[in-house]
């Protein structure tokens, strides 16, 4: 495969590790800037729709972009496919930006409402389903396949600082101006990273990456359901992925619940309090960070399909346990375990997802893990609520532990993925 990265008018460059790559970095930076604007913008929303109606009705204002989100993204997996990971990407930010702003400055001249706010949660998570395809299409573009497992890690530095600093901006700026002052630093935050994109070198897809029948000339006679049919189809027959996207499925779906919602009903069962709650969520935290920063210096581990399925089974056990830990020491501990094993499994899928798939493809396969991660396993939390209800804390974090661990069986019993390498 080729090493070189292309644009007109530039000179072909050699491959270099991609956290010394200042084209990798610009992308980095935009990732960056741009997820930190998303941090900030989720603080200005639900404060303004706090600050405007009724719990409820700031509930239905939060939950509005979930639905057009989970609707359109493989829609939105075709359409980076189709016109490339980079244009939608830049695009996207472009209308985020243009939509924070007007809101931002609308509340700043009057107080217009809910309805605002609604549409601006409709619009975000309507271009959020084109979005999410490209950005995890757009790694392949800017670097070689053999740095792709060092690109998950630097993201994923970036979007633990995008977390961890976007909300106490987001808070500092609601403090100081109100959610317009919020609303308009969001947008700024969107914005830088807007001239970055521009700046950002993307490759031609080689040509033992591109298809004979999903090549641009052939993508453009056809339509886009033919798109998506053929996408769904190259996923079904491919003896890595179709087993990986499971085992994510799985994984998150065991993953999410006990670790949002449920963990706020152990910490209130056990007074822990909002502080404690923060330390665990911190180990976690920690943990994740400490996996991506592994990741970005070391570049690669050996064996990735086999750490992945090791790395959920022992995430699993981890998350069953938090439920019987008798404090918030040892919950930190566990967290910080959780957020190791976790940051790793998900890395090594992730990398595993990014060199598996056909570069032609990647949106569409990256549209497809984003359903299940953000459209589906969200559905665990109101049902693990429901189930701690019935059935208290401990049962229900083991029977996630349970759910998630499976996806881990499946990493190790498929032996495509279990036998699945990172590119040297």
């Amino acid at each position: 495969m080729p090493s070189t990265l292309t644009a007109p008018g530039t000179a072909p460059a050699a491959e270099r590790p991609a956290h010394r790559d200042p084209n990798v970095l610009r992308w980095l930076a935009a990732y960056t800037s741009s997820m930190t604007g998303d941090s900030v913008y989720y603080i200005a929303l639900s404060w303004a729709a706090v600050q405007t109606g009724s719990p409820s009705q700031a509930g239905v204002v939060m939950a509005v972009s979930a639905l057009p989100r989970a609707l359109l993204m493989l829609g939105g997996g075709v359409i980076a496919d189709r016109l490339g990971p980079r244009r939608v990407v830049i695009g996207s930010d472009a209308v985020r930006c243009a939509a924070v702003l007007a809101v931002a400055a609308l509340l700043f001249l009057t107080t217009p409402g809910l309805w605002p706010l609604a549409a601006l949660a409709l619009v975000f998570g309507t271009v959020d389903a084109v979005f999410m395809p490209a950005v995890g299409a757009l790694p392949a573009r800017v670097t070689t396949r053999g740095q792709l497992a060092r690109v998950q890690g630097m993201r994923g530095l970036g979007i633990r600082f995008a977390s961890v600093v976007g909300a106490p901006l987001g808070g500092l700026a609601v403090a100081f101006g109100g959610a317009a002052a919020a609303f308009g630093l969001a947008g700024v935050l969107i914005a830088v990273s807007l001239p970055l994109l521009i700046a950002v070198r993307v490759r031609d897809l080689p040509a033992d990456d591109t298809p004979a029948d999903d090549t641009p000339a052939a993508r453009r006679g056809g339509t886009a359901w033919r798109d998506l049919t053929g996408g769904l189809g190259y996923i079904r027959r491919h003896r890595v992925l179709a087993p990986l996207i499971l085992a994510i499925a799985l994984g998150d779906l065991g993953f999410v619940g006990p670790l949002n919602v449920g963990l706020t009903l152990l910490a209130d069962e056990r007074g822990w309090g909002a502080s404690g709650m923060g330390w665990v969520l911190a180990g976690f935290g920690v943990g994740a960070g400490a996996v991506s920063l592994l990741l970005t210096v070391r570049g690669r581990l050996p064996r990735a399909g086999q750490v992945a399925g090791w790395a959920i089974l022992a995430g699993s056990c981890a998350i069953g346990a938090l439920a019987f830990v008798p404090g918030v020491a040892a919950a930190v501990g566990i967290a910080l375990l959780i957020g190791l094993l976790a940051g790793l499994s998900g890395a090594m899928c992730g990398a595993l997802l990014q060199t598996q798939t056909d570069a032609a493809y990647l949106g569409r396969v990256t549209a497809v893990s984003g359903l299940v991660s953000l459209g589906f396993a969200p559905l665990s939390m109101p049902l693990s609520a429901a189930a701690i209800g019935l059935w208290g804390t401990g049962p229900v974090f083991v029977a996630s532990a349970a759910v998630c661990g499976l996806g881990g069986v499946i990493a190790l019993s498929v032996p495509g993925l279990r036998r699945a390498e990172l590119p040297k």
